[in-house]
């Protein structure tokens, strides 16, 4: 299959980077590099480049020698950048690429360096799609960032999952940790909505949920980093919740125990999610260095803030489900 990566667009409203397969003749440096390598016809001394499974191969016991001899580096928060980079991210790049082929769209509004918050519409019954935008901004931003996410205690309590979130980057919700991620020029996400967001009934599809108290918007103001708006469509499909076994969600501690069309009906085959057609798009930076630091203790300010993105996201949605010909086909 060909590989996923950013080629330029230019629609209505400025340049856009939207990611997406390149096939036959789709880059013409890709032709380039084939026209370029040597064939055995060139003469003797011309050596032919490794089979990509023996350069695989090498990269995985590089790792492992890496790992067994400690030498990899975790920040103060947890973040492990060699087991994301080398594990998490490849796990989920066929859901990303292949299963739910991820489209994004204006990538270039998120800087190659320095602080700045992401904030994102949360759906999907399972938070697939603060996954996906990880995979988007490490993959298909020139830059290859990684995204720090902002998550809800609960996740941080399973025994497995907990540390894997905190290996990938993730740290709680909380305006602490996110000023001195912001502060010292990490590039934050959140997803204000929370469970509130995810859980929601497939009838209140891509109806955004209250904002809570704008927390993020105090640590943007802080900090001084601009606050991206990022609108994720496709992800409500993924599991269409028709219901909730409250008396059940009480009992495992959870915000809700979701019914689907598919689970608990299917069992574990239920659990897999439908392969609808994503699209995520970055719009244009609110910058926030012009306020004082102060300002961030102002309730008004941080309203206004926090509605104003919140209304870019819901319109931004409105128009990409306006142009999507399909659920599951785009």
């Amino acid at each position: 299959m060909p590989e996923a990566r950013v080629i330029p667009l230019h629609a209505e409203g400025g340049d856009r980077w939207r990611s997406g397969p390149v096939g036959r003749g789709g880059d013409h440096r890709t032709d380039a590099r084939r026209e370029a390598q040597p064939s055995p016809a060139d003469g003797p001394g011309q050596a032919e480049p490794p089979p990509a499974w023996e350069a695989a191969l090498e990269d995985v016991l590089a790792f492992l020698r890496r790992r067994l001899a400690g030498d990899y580096q975790v920040d103060e928060f947890g973040f492990d950048q060699d087991l994301t980079e080398n594990v998490l991210l490849p796990a989920l790049r066929p859901l990303y690429q292949k299963w739910f082929r991820v489209e994004t769209i204006g990538l270039h509004h998120v800087p190659a360096e320095g602080g700045a918050l992401v904030v994102a519409n949360h759906s999907g019954t399972l938070p697939l799609d603060s996954l996906m935008t990880a995979v988007a901004l490490h993959d298909d931003h020139p830059a290859r960032r990684n995204v720090r996410m902002l998550g809800a205690d609960l996740i941080f309590q399973f025994p497995v999952l907990g540390a894997l979130t905190r290996k990938q980057g993730a740290t709680l919700a909380c305006n602490p940790d996110a000023e001195r991620l912001l502060a010292s020029g990490e590039l934050v996400a959140v997803w204000p909505e929370g469970f509130k967001g995810i859980g929601k009934p497939f009838r209140d599809r891509y109806k955004l949920q209250r904002f809570g108290r704008g927390g993020f918007v105090s640590a943007a103001l802080r900090t001084g980093v601009p606050i991206i708006p990022c609108s994720i469509v496709g992800a409500e499909e993924i599991y269409p919740k028709i219901g909730d076994v409250k008396p059940l969600a009480r009992l495992l501690g959870a915000p809700y125990f979701p019914v689907t069309p598919l689970f608990p009906l299917f069992g574990v085959l239920g659990m897999v999610p439908l392969p609808s057609k994503w699209y995520i798009e970055f719009g244009e930076p609110i910058p926030t260095d012009s306020y004082q630091a102060t300002d961030a203790d102002d309730p008004m300010l941080v309203f206004n803030l926090s509605d104003q993105v919140r209304e870019i996201i819901q319109h931004t949605l409105y128009r990409l489900l306006s142009q999507r010909r399909n659920t599951f086909l785009g």
